[in-house]
């Protein structure tokens, strides 16, 4: 009665052990621990254009933020997503050169804009000085961001007795401007909500050392053994389960004729016993189906 569980464990087992040596059985093939290989970008992502993310682009930084493999990919974008917005280091003299009059005004959301809506180089970026700490230029991103520091403060950007400030993109709440770096192409600089560049753009962790291997066949072998740990451990747990018609009910009443055969004399009450377990296993998988079923649908 234990065989198609047991079968199901062992495969599951086996497949994550294959999925943990993934690096090692790979090695000769593909390395890994240089930055996060980018294999596909959706259509409609905001990392798709001519300066933007291309499949065999491979991406070491985001901001400040080392990018190793795909996990730290993800690890990146969401701290970037919940702490606040970073600063750049721009000298009193890069910053009077570069600015140039804007009208200011409010955003709905509170935020303040400086510069013109039909920009696609420009942005507006605040700071502040020991007279005022509500100050705000429009600035060419491009140009301020390549070659500067990233900060938080002036005080981060106190070096060489160079007068500098600390200037911060005045952006929407939830959006980013995000430096991403993926040589020996120029920075990518992207302007949204960081998250919809995680959703949007597709990574591995391998990279080929022959152009002639596939930056696919690792994807495809780690989503096999996904895939292939989900179901097999999904199917042990159920198969497992003291419920009608599953191997459980065996199972169950295999374990209750060894165990309460000297307990229970009555084999009608050893029976009446399985009955209940097997009436309150089935109404917990019936339960556990309708929540996930009203999950995926309530969505």
């Amino acid at each position: 009665f234990f065989l198609g569980v047991w079968h199901n464990f062992v495969l599951g087992v086996a497949s994550f052990m294959v999925l943990f040596l993934l690096p090692a059985i790979l090695f000769p093939f593909y390395y890994t621990g240089v930055g996060a290989l980018v294999t596909e970008v959706a259509e409609d992502s905001p990392a798709n254009g001519p300066r933007g993310l291309f499949v065999g682009d491979l991406v070491t930084n985001l901001q400040d933020c080392p990018v190793y493999n795909v996990e730290d990919w993800n690890s990146c974008l969401g701290d970037i997503s919940e702490k606040s917005q970073v600063g750049y280091c721009v000298s009193a003299a890069t910053l009077q050169q570069l600015s140039f009059p804007a009208r200011v005004y409010r955003r709905l959301d509170g935020t303040v804009e400086c510069c013109s809506n039909n920009s696609l180089t420009d942005i507006c970026f605040s700071y502040s000085n020991k007279l005022d700490s509500h100050l705000y230029a429009c600035l060419p991103a491009r140009k301020v961001i390549e070659a500067s520091k990233v900060c938080r403060t002036n005080m981060d950007c106190h070096k060489d007795f160079v007068p500098s400030f600390c200037v911060t993109p005045s952006l929407e709440n939830q959006t980013r401007l995000i430096r991403v770096k993926h040589p020996p192409h120029i920075d990518m600089l992207y302007v949204g909500h960081p998250m919809h560049l995680q959703y949007t753009v597709s990574l591995s962790s391998f990279v080929p050392r022959q152009n002639f291997l596939s930056i696919d066949l690792p994807v495809v072998i780690e989503t096999f053994c996904k895939y292939l740990i989900s179901l097999s451990g999904a199917l042990a747990v159920i198969n497992a389960v003291p419920c009608f018609a599953l191997d459980g009910q065996w199972i169950l009443n295999s374990f209750l004729e060894a165990t309460l055969s000297s307990l229970i004399v009555e084999k009608q009450n050893r029976e009446l016993v399985g009955f209940l377990i097997l009436l309150a296993g089935s109404a917990l998988l019936a339960a556990n189906v309708a929540l996930g079923l009203w999950m995926v649908t309530a969505r």
